[in-house]
């Protein structure tokens, strides 16, 4: 990794709820409102952003671990800000504390952690191919 990336980094990203969002099992909506997928995968994106300006060519992050508390829903709308912050840094690991913040209703609806690995694309390619 290139030098730089330091404990307190944050990435924002923002979003709107739109029924594609929804909780929701083979196309069939369960509850209209933003699901638990849906968080986990902006939580993802916006802890990906962090690393990206500090991956050497050779490198690429691998999603090791997610954990989220979804605290409330967000209807179709809401306003979503999502807001990962590096929390530890430690040789090839970084572990971002994420927030959801849902402007409309001027709330927390979720957070967690995201775990990312840095490694060689080489290895990760070889992994890949012993499936």
């Amino acid at each position: 990794m290139k030098s730089g990336l330091a404990e307190g980094h944050n990435a924002t990203i923002m979003t709107e709820v739109t029924p594609a969002m929804h909780a929701q099992f083979e196309g069939d909506v369960v509850h209209p409102v933003y699901s638990t997928v849906s968080m986990v995968y902006h939580m993802e994106w916006a802890s990906r952003k962090i690393i990206l300006p500090y991956l050497e060519e050779d490198e690429e992050g691998m999603g090791a671990k997610v954990t989220v508390e979804h605290m409330a829903p967000a209807g179709t709308g809401s306003k979503l800000e999502i807001k990962a912050s590096v929390s530890k840094y430690e040789r090839n690991i970084i572990l971002t504390e994420v927030i959801v913040r849902d402007f409309k209703n001027d709330r927390i609806i979720g957070r967690g952690e995201v775990k990312q690995v840095i490694l060689p694309k080489e290895r990760i390619k070889r992994r890949i191919e012993r499936i």
